[in-house]
């Protein structure tokens, strides 16, 4: 008869299973992974309870930002040559990721402010204002601001791939350049600018939109990418007011441990418009 394992199973419902079990040479699924590295890199620096899960939740949500480049940036490359449905994927994939983040800020809200306070010196000045990879998500969505560059100097090679998001065309400008494209009459301007300086709003992407939202059937490849873009706008706009809402519940008006002002300065981001004609032409429909 058998031995029951650890976990209640006999060894033979394993093996009928069909399940393989020797990894003495085959990659496991740990293996696969790196879970024997990603598991460790949670490294308190305080005896408190509560600061694993606010590490845990900040590496979460860099892993999310990591799959939200890989494809951004892969559907302005699609957007850029005319190759728009597999930009349609990326770009809804995008909007469920940023569902996850949206959803994730529950967890860290369960993080009272006595529980925060308890650990937040281990913090130091480190804050997610520094956050490289979001910030390199703001400026593929238009949001530029060379100013943004300087808590990278430190690191020559995060501050060089950084100036390139900013002084390369945006998920915006390219979708621009792609009504311009299609026939539409776009003010050169629009198509070609200092790629560095933040969009600014234009009469003619407005009228092409319009036209494109007028006559969805003729141009329904571009009614499609607008409105993968206001998904893509609408989950960010809300991933970005819960981070206010949950900060406000942990350390209400105190300024953030990066020198920002706290909730003021996360408010006036909410405030920030990337395809402000995308929002525009439903007034004008």
């Amino acid at each position: 008869m058998s031995e029951k394992n650890d976990r209640g199973i006999n060894d033979h419902d394993i093996n009928g299973c069909g399940a393989h079990t020797d990894f003495a040479v085959d990659m496991s699924y740990g293996d696969y992974l790196g879970l024997d590295r990603l598991l460790n890199s949670q490294v308190p620096l305080s005896d408190n309870h509560n600061e694993l899960l606010f590490i845990i939740q900040h590496q979460t949500t860099e892993l999310w930002m990591k799959l939200i480049l890989h494809e951004l940036t892969a559907a302005r490359a699609r957007i850029a040559v005319d190759d728009l449905g597999p930009a349609f994927k990326m770009l809804a994939r995008v909007s469920r990721v940023m569902n996850q983040l949206i959803q994730a800020w529950d967890v860290l809200s369960t993080l009272t402010p006595s529980e925060y306070t308890a650990f937040r010196n281990s913090l130091g000045r480190s804050s997610g204002f520094q956050s490289y990879q979001y910030r390199t998500i703001e400026f593929l969505l238009g949001n530029k601001n060379a100013g943004m560059l300087k808590p990278h100097r430190h690191r020559g090679d995060l501050a060089r791939a950084l100036e390139a998001a900013l002084t390369s065309p945006s998920l915006y400008d390219e979708s621009i350049r792609a009504l311009a494209r299609a026939g539409f009459a776009v003010d050169a301007h629009a198509l070609e600018r200092d790629w560095s300086q933040p969009y600014q709003a234009n009469d003619s992407v407005r009228d092409a939109w319009l036209a494109v939202y007028r006559d969805t059937e003729r141009h329904w490849s571009l009614y499609e990418l607008a409105e993968k873009l206001v998904d893509l706008e609408d989950s960010f706009r809300q991933w970005r007011f819960r981070h206010v809402t949950t900060v406000e519940r942990v350390i209400g008006a105190k300024p953030g441990t990066g020198g920002t002002a706290g909730v003021p300065y996360l408010r006036k981001m909410i405030e920030v418009r990337l395809f402000p004609e995308l929002w525009d032409l439903r007034t004008w429909l």
